[in-house]
């Protein structure tokens, strides 16, 4: 079994739980990353909350040197290493196909030369666009949203006949539906390693995350998770920015949960080849978990507020069907979202974050990105 582990982007949020997770058990863990400063901070060091015991190589992902000497004497890769946002993804193109794109390309033809026994990629559920839905007689549909619609104020998709659909949880055999250049930069990276791990006798697994939560999310970037998003606007005393109506439903799976099913992607023998959705299994709507974190706060005054406009790039529901990761991964969520945002609060005490929301939403607005 694969001992000595390399983690790109190994030193964020959630390669630093996978390291804690793997460290745990025997592994020896090493982190690729650039520490980019949207993430980590102008004055970026290591992180003071990963691992003394991973070894940190600090270089980019597409450097073909620094990734030859980061996979020197290492057994597997997880391929977490990606510049992460929706709406920035639609103007900053080129840093986004340079990192995520470019930069599996890279590491890939290094792991052609220097096969490993595993590797693991990080993909998106932004690859499916909206979740699946069913319409009135049970059939199951896409359900897509019209620019003229979404203009219109009108959020949820319809079916052809402008019939209501209902949103049920989404699987792996879904077709992808690429709304932005993030999500398509996603599959990109989960279609490549596939392919060449096929190819190239590299066992290979997927792991589609959904909203993944928890201690450690870069609170100053404002193109990161909606949980982060939100803690920053409260610990400034502002009001979370809630775009549409804030109905939409998502998955939040507790970054613990995550690092557990990474884990499995790597000891399973049958996860070669596949791909899995990683998620809770569970909705709750953006409103919704505002509220919750805002009340965990002690900021229950701050309201949720709702902008009732639109960002390319999003979608209305997406919550996670996670039968096949239960049946072929053992994967079983135990992080239940009340104790996961308890955690998330005790952990946000203390913690100082930049608000930027404001300079995110004008960026997109001056480009035409919100309707």
């Amino acid at each position: 079994m694969a001992r000595k582990v390399l983690i790109t982007g190994g030193a964020g949020f959630i390669g630093s739980h996978v390291a804690d997770n793997l460290l745990q058990r025997g592994y020896d863990v090493r982190a690729l990353d650039n520490l980019s400063p949207q993430v980590h901070g102008l004055q970026a060091g290591r992180p003071q909350y990963l691992n003394r015991d991973v070894e940190l190589i600090v270089g980019d992902i597409h450097n073909r040197e620094m990734v030859e000497r980061a996979l020197r004497g290492i057994d597997a890769v997880f391929h977490f290493a990606a510049a992460v946002g929706v709406g920035q993804s639609m103007y900053e193109l080129a840093h986004y196909t340079t990192t995520n794109n470019l930069g599996t390309a890279v590491l890939l033809e290094a792991l052609i030369a220097r096969p490993v026994d595993r590797l693991v990629v990080a993909s998106s559920m932004s690859v499916y666009g909206e979740g699946l839905y069913c319409d009135a007689a049970g059939a199951a549909v896409a359900g897509e949203r019209s620019s003229a619609q979404l203009r219109r104020g009108e959020w949820e998709p319809a079916g052809p006949d402008g019939a209501p659909l209902t949103p049920v949880a989404t699987p792996e055999t879904k077709p992808p539906s690429l709304a932005s250049v993030y999500a398509l930069s996603k599959y990109d990276q989960e279609r490549l390693c596939l392919m060449v791990g096929s190819a190239y006798d590299i066992p290979t697994t997927a792991l589609r995350f959904f909203n993944v939560y928890g201690p450690r999310q870069a609170l100053s970037n404002p193109y990161t998770g909606v949980l982060a998003i939100f803690a920053a606007r409260l610990l400034n005393g502002n009001r979370p920015l809630v775009f549409e109506d804030g109905e939409q439903r998502r998955d939040f799976v507790n970054v613990r949960d995550v690092a557990e099913c990474c884990r499995l992607a790597l000891e399973v023998p049958q996860a070669t080849g596949q791909v899995f959705n990683v998620g809770s299994g569970q909705w709750v709507t953006v409103n919704q978990i505002a509220r919750r974190l805002a009340e965990q706060l002690g900021k229950q005054h701050l309201a949720p507020e709702i902008a009732r406009k639109y960002r390319v790039g999003d979608i209305r529901h997406c919550f996670a069907d996670i039968s096949l990761a239960r049946r072929v991964l053992g994967y079983a969520p135990r992080v239940s979202l009340d104790d996961g945002i308890r955690d998330l609060a005790a952990w946000l005490e203390g913690q100082i974050a930049a608000d930027r929301v404001a300079e995110a939403r004008q960026a997109l607005e001056t480009r035409g990105l919100t309707v």
